[in-house]
């Protein structure tokens, strides 16, 4: 399987864990990424004006790359998921959209939302399947109990993302077992962790992180996982005052399968 593969800003500098041990682990597993050529910024932030096209072509661009390929749409990030999977929904659903950004960028042939896009932990669970993992594991997270934090962005609006129900997510802990650990469920799995307000009111995610890791350690968790970049970065802040390290799920992945040696 191969996929056209967005990496978005984070993963090439402050997140760059998140990148490298995914590659590793789907070479593993038997896929491939491949990364699109000159991509561009997504912006990090869906733009809810109706009449805003400009942010929006950069995520256009990527997807009727992967249009152009035959391949589906993969990545890592929360942030860019998130907004990748809601422009595509625009120019799919939304015709005033639609139109203005293929006037725009003057394709040979208009984009209308044809690819597919999906989030690493969707290719594991739907693609690879989780049973087919636990077979690839050489060495088990055995003993180790580990929280889920999945944060807001890859989860809702859950019409549009379709990654899990919001409310009740299981991807990452079903994705905890198959890797030998045990899931730990607790509050604020699902909940904010003070997103974008860190960058103008860091008391708002100071609050919020405490609120995660204070009910995740109640509940029994040695560590924390997570896919999004902005959730490690308001987490790491608060860490120094938790008992509990918090990770790239790529990067437990890598070491279940074998391939995190060597890493940067």
């Amino acid at each position: 399987m191969k996929y056209s593969y967005y990496p978005g800003c984070t993963l090439k500098n402050k997140a760059q864990d998140l990148d490298v041990y995914a590659r590793r682990a789907a070479v593993a597993l038997g896929f491939e990424l491949e990364e699109i050529p000159e991509w561009q910024c997504c912006g990090g932030v869906y733009p809810m004006g109706s009449d805003e096209i400009a942010t929006k072509l950069s995520s256009v661009r990527a997807l009727n790359y992967a249009k152009e390929q035959g391949q589906d749409l993969i990545t890592l990030c929360s942030a860019c998921h998130h907004v990748l999977k809601r422009v595509n929904d625009d120019m799919k659903n939304v015709a005033d959209i639609s139109d203005r950004a293929n006037n725009y960028m003057g394709l040979d042939e208009p984009y209308k939302g044809e690819t597919t896009v999906v989030h690493f932990l969707e290719v594991l669970r739907d693609r690879i399947g989780f049973d087919e993992i636990a077979k690839k594991v050489v060495n088990p997270l055995t003993g180790k109990k580990i929280g889920a934090y999945y944060g807001c962005l890859v989860l809702r609006p859950g019409k549009i993302l379709e990654f899990d129900d919001p409310e009740d997510p299981k991807i990452m802990e079903d994705f905890i077992r198959a890797l030998g650990a045990e899931p730990v469920i607790y509050p604020y799995r699902n909940e904010c962790c003070g997103a974008y307000s860190s960058l103008k009111e860091g008391g708002v995610s100071q609050e919020r992180t405490k609120l995660i890791f204070d009910s995740s350690e109640g509940f029994g968790a040695d560590m924390l996982i997570t896919a999004c970049p902005l959730c490690m970065y308001n987490l790491n802040k608060s860490e120094a005052d938790s008992k509990i390290p918090v990770y790239y799920f790529t990067e437990l992945l890598a070491e279940a399968l074998g391939v995190k040696e060597g890493n940067s």
